[in-house]
């Protein structure tokens, strides 16, 4: 898992030469397996040769602000000791439910932490604003160049200035689905959505309702079927298309946008369809999101779609995996050839531009980081370009990983997140979930954008 967003969403996601003159290496790097206990993880050398560049950080101490809690928190500490030990500077870690909120009233109040992890584009655009954010050093900046793409570095630029390099992140275009019922019926994974419509249409035929789900989440409820749109919206009108919908230079109630929510429709709306194991279309919102893939487990549901972070709701004698109970394959989009990706992400923000927090900040921004971070975790994975999947032991980490690191893939991030509160974590949830039970596309995107502040 990884950091809060503005949704209960995500409460409960090797060695080598880096840029600009850094050079980290893995102690052993590509040895012996043992490395993948935290503790050993956390206590592997890294070579400090180039730090002296950054002069004497002895007894210097970096604030880490996040709301990255227990018990996710234990890995990201442990991952910051190897810098600790090079460096003598102390990492002082503060996890806080309240972080985004609070995260704000601090920099307001001019008392920001040295460096926050920010969950959400639209919150770093907001600190920026806030005159106390500072722009990332030269060294993090053509390290973010190596290793991620140019929409991952676009996410923490505002105005022209970049301000932090991308950290944790997670993969929402993913179905979920029994390997075993897939190999006893004869279904194959489909590449394109013409053949996702065909495989639901062929389990219609063998007397199945294919598709479960659930949207309940509290104050939240809605929140899933807004990243079904997303991702429709992204796979039918493209990442140009989609931007411009997000950032509201096409309206919300656009044909495109439109045309995306009936896709979902067709799918969450039939009858046929939905909702296996559970009940009827408008079952969809009263069951709560952990439990809407449950049924997959039963064999009363085929299909769920839910982001990589969902791997976590499935009980722990459940066995996920490609060759297990349950796994998850990659929502295709229009054609085999495009590889359109919705997710989320973690960017690393500073408020101080002292030598030991661009040093940390810097370390941060390497593979050799990603890594070591990748064996301390659990459902945690990196865009970062130099991380190597094997360091991921769990399988949906892998599958997210080799997802996100594959070139053909165009990343977006989560609509809501970025849209204006009004819009992304009000009006849009609770407009999803009325047009569950029963109200028609057009007033939905309507209400939609009758919400948009002026």
């Amino acid at each position: 898992m990884f950091g809060q967003s503005k949704s209960p969403r995500f409460r409960s996601a090797l060695a080598g030469t880096v840029g600009v003159g850094l050079v980290f290496g893995l102690a052993a790097c590509g040895g012996s397996d043992d490395s993948d206990d935290d503790s050993n993880t956390a206590t592997q050398a890294i070579d400090c040769a180039q730090f002296s560049s950054f002069g004497d950080l002895k007894g210097k101490t970096v604030s880490v602000y996040t709301g990255i809690v227990t018990p996710e928190d234990k890995a990201y500490k442990d991952s910051y000791k190897p810098f600790e030990d090079c460096t003598g500077v102390t990492i002082k870690y503060e996890g806080d439910k309240s972080f985004e909120t609070q995260i704000l009233v601090r920099a307001k109040a001019g008392n920001p932490p040295d460096l926050a992890i920010v969950p959400q584009p639209g919150l770093l655009k907001q600190l920026v604003a806030t005159g106390k954010a500072v722009e990332a050093p030269a060294e993090v900046a053509a390290n973010v160049d190596k290793f991620w793409g140019k929409d991952w570095k676009a996410y923490a630029t505002v105005d022209g200035k970049f301000y932090g390099a991308p950290s944790g992140a997670s993969v929402k275009s993913l179905v979920w689905y029994s390997p075993t019922e897939f190999k006893d019926s004869g279904y194959t994974v489909p590449t394109t959505l013409d053949e996702l419509k065909a495989l639901t249409d062929k389990m219609v035929a063998d007397k199945k309702k294919p598709w479960c789900a659930g949207i309940a989440s509290g104050e939240a409820t809605g929140w899933p079927i807004t990243d079904w749109h997303e991702d429709m919206m992204l796979r039918l009108s493209g990442p140009e298309t989609y931007d411009k919908w997000v950032s509201h230079e096409i309206p919300f109630n656009g044909p495109e946008s439109t045309a995306a929510l009936d896709a979902v429709g067709g799918y969450l709306k039939n009858d046929a369809y939905v909702n296996g194991g559970l009940g009827d279309v408008k079952s969809i919102a009263t069951t709560t999101f952990q439990d809407g893939g449950l049924p997959i487990l039963e064999g009363t549901c085929s299909l769920h779609r839910q982001a990589s972070f969902y791997a976590a709701n499935f009980p722990k004698d459940a066995k996920v995996a490609e060759d297990g109970d349950v796994f998850a394959f990659y929502l295709p989009g229009k054609d085999a050839a495009s590889k359109p990706v919705l997710g989320g992400g973690e960017f690393n923000v500073a408020f101080a531009d002292r030598p030991e927090v661009k040093a940390f900040q810097t370390y941060l921004s390497t593979d050799t980081w990603a890594n070591i971070k990748a064996k301390a975790s659990q459902g945690w994975v990196s865009a970062n370009k130099g991380i190597d999947p094997n360091n991921l032991s769990n399988p949906v980490d892998k599958l997210a990983a080799t997802i996100l690191l594959d070139p053909k893939t165009t990343f977006r991030f989560d609509g809501s997140d970025q849209m204006p509160a009004a819009v992304g974590s009000n009006a849009y949830w609770k407009q999803a979930t009325s047009w569950i039970t029963g109200q028609d596309t057009k007033t939905t995107v309507d209400n939609i954008e009758k919400a948009w502040p002026k």
